[in-house]
């Protein structure tokens, strides 16, 4: 096996930590995703497997696809932090309605509504927590559409050597 470059590690390494950092900031910080946080996830977890996949086959077209495909991935994840960025600070309206931490398993129907009631809302059109005015959302946006730039332009430039 070939030393993985540096678009393949980025492309690893850059879901991992993010979705490291999603991970600990709900289950240490109490900070409970929205929807719209959980569709940002989905992208990163792909591309995680599928840089991941790409540790296991020999460098060439494989490797460069599945490298390709992971920052594509990435970058669909930042174009949905852009949306529910943009649902956050009110430039849009949103597009989905408040989720809950509710796990409806057994419970019967006055059981549900007592749960509800207790239930804290999850709204997606307000950010829990911000860093110099951006949220979350608006993190990830910034961190995955410039690294799957990053990731992509480091690919063309392998491949025109």
């Amino acid at each position: 096996m070939t030393r993985p470059s540096a678009a393949h590690l980025i492309a690893f390494l850059l879901p991992a930590t993010l979705l490291a950092g999603v991970w600990g900031a709900q289950l240490l910080g109490g900070l409970y995703p929205c929807e719209m946080c959980h569709w940002q996830r989905w992208p990163h977890y792909a591309a995680l497997v599928l840089a991941g996949l790409g540790f296991f086959v020999p460098a060439g077209r494989g490797r460069t696809a599945l490298v390709v495909l992971a920052a594509l991935a990435i970058g669909v994840s930042g174009a949905i932090g852009v949306a529910h960025a943009g649902v956050e600070y009110g430039w849009w309206p949103g597009f989905t309605a408040c989720t809950s931490t509710i796990d409806f398993t057994g419970l019967d129907p006055s059981q549900r509504l007592a749960a509800i009631m207790r239930a804290p809302l999850i709204r997606c059109d307000r950010a829990p927590w911000t860093l110099a005015g951006i949220s979350l959302a608006g993190f990830n946006a910034i961190l995955s559409l410039g690294g799957a730039i990053t990731i992509l332009v480091l690919m063309m430039r392998r491949t025109t050597r």
